[in-house]
């Protein structure tokens, strides 16, 4: 499991895989928004709450459900269990 400073740009890593470019604003907004903390001090136990935000977003941006299976399996990968 990534250690706590480097679970943001884990995560940020892997939204790039998607969104490219845009993915550290999208994962800042949902760290933001949704989780209520910086995203700093996001905790691998926050990660439910950021896929339950990012996975409805995520399939907004694309209709192929198994790029957003895949981006949400990558997340939950990051807290050990499967998605």
């Amino acid at each position: 499991m990534p250690r706590p400073k480097d679970l943001y740009q884990d995560i940020v890593d892997i939204t790039a895989d998607y969104l490219g470019p845009a993915a550290e604003r999208f994962v800042v907004r949902q760290i933001q928004n949704h989780v209520g903390k910086t995203p700093q001090a996001i905790a691998a136990s926050d990660i439910e709450t950021l896929i339950t935000w990012s996975k409805p977003a995520m399939a907004l941006l694309t209709s192929d459900e198994s790029i957003v299976d895949e981006f949400i399996e990558r997340l939950s990968a990051l807290t050990g269990t499967p998605a």
